[in-house]
This record gives structure tokens, sequence and C-alpha cells, in this order.
């Protein structure tokens, strides 16, 4: 098998296309199952997955794999991603499995694991996966005594709930709050309405009439419009748009205007500063967060780390250098303190609390910093390696000539689309923009 297997957030692919089969999910599960089968305990995995059609295969095939090396399998249904990750945790699996592309269309979809203590796995273990798929598959499978069996897990959605819930303060409540909650119809449909009313919320739940198709179709943390149309309609005090699968987050001030993972980040950790909550000086972010993000924490004696893109490279920086927030620009952001991996509801709870606490309606809340001119556009192409191209180098080298020490430019390959992200920032949105314009006009041609 010469193609990758996994990317920056596990397997990801276009469903019944390669890696994103039937006959591989089933190999996947039989490989990672073989791993995590050590010690004379009865195994067991938790599978939890978002509301895509091709879920239903890919589920099946895992518990196909799983059993067959002798793994109980435990089905949560649809739930988040983090959910996941903290029932590996409380029900004491060997493995946690999320089937879900995350922010991508319906027929995307992907396979992310975590180990035992619900983190994503390392590179070295998920080259260990992939060593066992290329290999010769027949000696690994159990005894007839001890294939493994599957059993539905009812009680999964409560359990996440009041997980979340719990990482408010007791008396915590949002009675006072009309909320305008944006689930994409996705993994969060059920339990993000919920959670809010449990906490005594006004609650006007959209995206959450899933048919197989349309998650993340116009709506959710990639397509916030509607969510921003339906706060100024409804004159709700907040609106809260979750991804697919529920592990990022962005936020809607009262007058519908749109608040990113930047400025999310600021409001946490100037909140968990003031109440000496917050550990080692500082968060962890990418490359990708905002200039203005930077010089706020500056302001507050904090220190701000990059990281390169993806959520796992943050959590890595964490868990190595003892930070308890961080996160990415779109919206994932990972509190340590409550979670192991990107958590929508959970982030979203605690500005919340931060609103109720200060008084203070969202758009003052969430403008922490004036946040410096930033442009993003995608190029998508079909093969080969356009940043390798000499005429892009070119044009990527004058891009940065012009933006000098004023502005910052970042150009990399997504992780998990055959996309280039072309991004700059700097004091002149002008420049930013030509800067852009010119190398995505240059990617264009190569990539045509």
């Amino acid at each position: 098998m010469s193609k990758k297997l996994f990317g920056t957030d596990g397997v990801r692919g276009q469903a019944n296309q390669y890696p994103m089969t039937a006959e591989m999910a089933m190999k996947i599960g039989m490989a990672a199952g073989k791993i995590f089968t050590n010690g004379e305990h009865r195994h067991r995995v938790v599978i939890g997955k978002d509301t895509r059609l091709s879920g239903y295969m890919i589920e099946s095939a895992l518990i196909t794999g799983f059993t067959s090396v002798g793994m109980d399998v435990f089905q949560l249904g649809p739930l988040p991603t983090p959910a996941v990750a903290m029932l590996a945790r409380s029900m004491r699996a060997d493995l946690g499995v999320m089937i879900s592309a995350s922010h991508n269309k319906f027929i995307d979809n992907g396979i992310k694991i975590f180990g035992p203590d619900g983190f994503k796995l390392s590179d070295a273990q998920e080259a260990e996966i992939t060593s066992i798929i290329n290999g010769d598959m027949s000696s690994i499978l159990a005894a007839p005594a001890e294939i493994g069996r599957a059993k539905r897990i009812e009680s999964s959605r409560d359990r996440y709930i009041e997980a979340a819930k719990r990482s408010l303060p007791r008396h915590m409540r949002f009675e006072d709050l009309r909320i305008v909650i944006d689930c994409a119809h996705g993994a969060a449909y059920k339990v993000a309405p919920l959670a809010l009313w449990e906490l005594g919320a006004e609650v006007i739940p959209i995206g959450v009439d899933p048919n197989g198709t349309n998650i993340n179709q116009d709506c959710g943390s990639t397509s916030p419009e509607a969510l921003c149309e339906k706060v100024k309609e409804m004159r709700a005090d907040i609106g809260i748009a979750l991804d697919g699968d529920a592990d990022r987050v962005v936020i809607v001030d009262e007058k519908g205007n749109l608040v990113d993972g930047d400025q999310l980040m600021a409001v946490i950790a100037k909140s968990w500063n003031d109440e000496d909550k917050l550990l080692a000086g500082g968060i962890v972010a990418t490359i990708m967060s905002n200039l203005g993000l930077e010089r706020f924490l500056q302001g507050q004696k904090l220190d701000l780390i990059r990281t390169p893109v993806g959520d796992r490279y943050v959590v890595e920086h964490m868990r190595e250098h003892g930070f308890n927030v961080g996160g990415e620009q779109s919206g994932h952001i990972v509190l340590t303190d409550f979670t192991t991996t990107g958590d929508g509801l959970v982030s979203a709870l605690q500005v919340l609390s931060v609103v109720v606490s200060s008084g203070k309606p969202v758009s003052e809340v969430c403008n922490q910093f004036e946040p410096f001119p930033q442009v993003l556009q995608n190029v998508r192409y079909s093969s080969g390696k356009p940043l390798e191209d000499s005429h892009v180098m070119d044009a990527i080298k004058e891009g940065e000539s012009r933006l000098g020490q004023n502005g910052r430019l970042v150009i990399r390959p997504s992780g998990t689309e055959p996309l280039i992200r072309v991004m700059a920032e700097g004091d002149d949105q002008g420049l930013v923009r030509d800067v852009v314009s010119e190398i995505v006009g240059v990617l264009k041609k190569t990539a045509a």
C-alpha cells in the first residue's frame, strides 16, 4: 500500500473511495484492536459517529474488525467527538473511535482514534496500525470462543451532558439568556440544545434535523450566516455554532457579528488568569492565529506559543509543557482541565459563564482585541505538489518581502483536503489583500 493512510486528523476521505471504504475500515479496526489488546482483561472499544449517511457502513465495518480480533464494542450512536474521548476514559475502554469528517460535507467521512487516556494516537501508533494493515492480517484473528460482542449504550448522551455541565461552577445558570444554537445537523443535534436547556437558558435550536446528507450544509461553524440572521431575528443574547462533530465552535454576538476562536481563547484565557486557573503563563495556538491575539496576551503578561496547524499539535505542546488552554482560530478550543480534545459545547459554556458573571453583553465580552487585517483563501488542486513549483516559490518570496516586518504570510497544504491555504495579515489591509491575490493567482495557474 503506497498511499498514506493517516492524515493530520486520523483517516479521512470520500465515502466508498480509498481510504474510506468498508474494507479499509474493517482493517483499521483489526489493526487498532490488535495493538490495544494487551493484558488478560476483556478488551473494549467505544464507537461514536456523526450523522453522515456513510456512518452506518463505516460503523458496521469497524465493528467487524474489532470483534474479529477479540474486542467488545460499545456503540454510542451520534455523539460529539469530545464525548467519545471522554467516554473512552469513563468506561475504562482500551480505545475510542469517532466516525466523522468534522466540518466536511456529507460525501466525506473519517475515523479518529483515541487511546485509553482520551488523547488522539501518536504518529508512532498510527504508523504501527498502518504497518499491520500492510502485512498478513490472518494471524491476528481471535479464536472462535474469543470473538468480541457488540452492545449499544443508551446512556451515552446523558453521560456527556452531565460531564459538560460539570465544567461550570455548580451555582452557574443561564436563566436570563436567550440562546440560538446551530448544531450543523451533526453529532450534537440532541445533546447541545438539551445541555443548555438544563442550565436554564431559553434555547432556539437550528441545524437539528439531520437526514444523512445535510450535515454542515449551509449551517454550522463553517457557514454561520443563517445563525447570524436567526440571532437578529429572535433578538437573542448569543448564537453558538458547532461543526459536524462538535469539536469546534464559533460565537455570534447579540448584534449578529461573528466571533472566531481567537477571541474566544482571549476571553477564556483572561477569565482563567484573573481567577488564577490559567497554567504555564499563557496559551497554545497555531501559526494561523491573529497577531492581535498575541499582542493582547502580551498586554496581559501572557505568552502565545504557536504550533503547526492541527489540534493534535496544540494538544501535544500543551501536554508536554503544562498548558491548560489552547486552540485554533477556526474554533477548536482545548481546555485540558475538562477535555482531552476540542470541545465546542464546553468552550461555549466557558464563554457563557463569563457573560453571566460580568453582566455584560456578548459583543463587549467577546471583543477583547482588535484583530489585524487577515485574508485567507483556498486553492484546490488535483495532483502534484504546487508549493514546489518555482513560479509559486518566487511569488511567495515576493509576498514575504512586501509584507516585511509588519505582517505575516502563512502558506500550507490542508491536512484533510486537496487544498492550499494562503493566509496573510498585517497593518495594511490593502497590501495584505494584494499579496494573497497575487499568490493565489499563480497557484491557480499551477494547479489548473
